[in-house]
């Protein structure tokens, strides 16, 4: 697996897991109908600080994350980074991959910590990495989320020092 910097030509792949994963309503904050125009305009970076990865095995992507300031200004030394597994390489360590690779990144980039501002309580699997590399939850929001499924969930603040 190798982890790099997106390029225009990875979209057509990233989409529809993408797409998949945001209609299911289950672990983003994004409109559930979010349009693939409007996705692309947010995922992709488009200038530094802001950076889209790729995790790829030769010409398969295998996930993505996103990457950037979390505020602008005097805030602007936490990073904040979002990522999406491909549903058929989920639990191949492609997530910890990018997670690792995105916390190095980051503090290469200056950044002296970095925040997750929506990770869903039910998203467990996510938490249990999250922690595994060092974040803590500083904060849940009491049913800060409308599963699909599951109604009002929680969704956490993490954190972790660079």
């Amino acid at each position: 697996m190798e982890i790099r910097d997106a390029v225009p030509s990875d979209w057509p792949q990233i989409w529809p897991f993408l797409r998949d994963i945001v209609r299911a309503g289950e672990t983003y904050t994004w409109a559930r109908d979010e349009t693939e125009e409007s996705a692309r305009a947010i995922w992709m970076a488009e200038a530094l600080p802001n950076r889209t990865l790729v995790a790829v095995d030769g010409d398969t992507v295998l996930g993505t994350a996103k990457m950037g300031p979390n505020h602008r200004g005097p805030a602007a030394h936490i990073a904040n980074a979002s990522f999406m597994v491909a549903p058929q390489h989920s639990g191949k360590g492609v997530g910890r991959a990018l997670g690792e690779y995105v916390l190095d990144q980051a503090r290469a980039d200056g950044f002296r910590a970095m925040q997750f501002n929506a990770v869903v309580e039910t998203n467990t699997q996510a938490v249990k990495l999250w922690q595994s590399l060092g974040f803590e939850i500083v904060a849940t929001l009491p049913e800060g989320f409308n599963h699909a499924t599951k109604g009002y969930v929680g969704l956490h603040i993490m954190f972790r020092p660079l």
